[in-house]
Order: C-alpha cells, then sequence, then structure tokens
C-alpha cells in the first residue's frame, strides 16, 4: 500500500501542483492548461513522461470530462441534469467510487475490491487529499480519479461564480 498527498496551491492561476508520497518527496506533477481550450490537466511521472491525461470536453450542454491514462481512455465524469444538486457520473468499466466524493472522503473499487481510498485533509491552506493506493498497478488511475474529481468541483464552483472554466 502506497500513501499520497495532494495538495493545491490556493492561488495558482496555472493550476500546478505536486502530488507527494508518504516521505513527502515528489511523486507526480499536474500542471493545467491557463486560458486554453479544451481546458486540461497534465499528469506527469517525477521523469516528466506523461502518464495521464483529464479533458473537458467543450461543446456540450452539460459538463463532462475525460481521464486518459497511458493513452487509453479509462473514465468519464459527467453532470447529470438536476433541478437542486448537482450530481455527477463516473463511467468506468469496472471501476466504482463509493462514500462523498464531492466532500473527498470515498473508496475507489475495482470489479467490488477496493483499491484506493481518499480522504480530506481538515486544518490546511487550500485543499488536501491523502490517497491511499492499495493496487499499485494501478497507481497513475487512482491518482488521475481523484486529480479529475478536483477539476470537476472547481469547474461546479466556477460555473457557480459565474466565471467559465
Amino acid at each position: 500500500m502506497k500513501h499520497f498527498y495532494m495538495k493545491q496551491k490556493v492561488f495558482s492561476l496555472s493550476g500546478k501542483f505536486t502530488v507527494k508520497d508518504q516521505q513527502e518527496n515528489d511523486a507526480y506533477y499536474v500542471e493545467g492548461s491557463f486560458m486554453q481550450i479544451p481546458k486540461t490537466f497534465s499528469i506527469m511521472n517525477t521523469k516528466r513522461e506523461s502518464v495521464a491525461l483529464i479533458t473537458k470536453k467543450v461543446f456540450s450542454l452539460l459538463p463532462k470530462f475525460f481521464v486518459e491514462v497511458n493513452g487509453r481512455e479509462v473514465l468519464t465524469i459527467t453532470k447529470e441534469f438536476s433541478f437542486f444538486k448537482a450530481r455527477y457520473a463516473i463511467d468506468a468499466a469496472g471501476i466504482e467510487v463509493h462514500g462523498n466524493w464531492w466532500d473527498m472522503d470515498f473508496q475507489v473499487l475495482q470489479h467490488g475490491e477496493v483499491i484506493g481510498k481518499v480522504n480530506k485533509e481538515w486544518f490546511t491552506w487550500g485543499d488536501s487529499y491523502k490517497v491511499q493506493v492499495l493496487n499499485e498497478e494501478i497507481e497513475a488511475i487512482v491518482i488521475a480519479l481523484v486529480v479529475a474529481i478536483d477539476c470537476v468541483k472547481a469547474d461546479q464552483a466556477t460555473a457557480s461564480s459565474g466565471v467559465s472554466m
């Protein structure tokens, strides 16, 4: 089992942040595209090689995010139509999220087996998450899923404030 920590810089316009391991070493780098269409977030390993890409679909009625890991689309996050509370669906082959992913407190399951856990760290400056990866073979997928959910949350917050992302 591996532990990772994600802490976004609160005032970063470009959406750059680092995912650290439990020894506080850099494990992944995340870079968002600033003022680019479509909006993307690239996740790179310590050698700066791309391991995942998150892309917001440009022309759709409701927001939709695609997540690619190692050049292959692994999941989609789509906003569902609702009148009151924002609801999203995560579509992935064999991957499910159980718990409150909106508050970053959930488990990631693959074919019914827990492969990761995510918990928001409270009393920190900015958004900080503790990510436990139980199955190291799909570490990049779990990290990409957490970054994608954070992108969705940021997009929703931006939409609520009237600024487009």
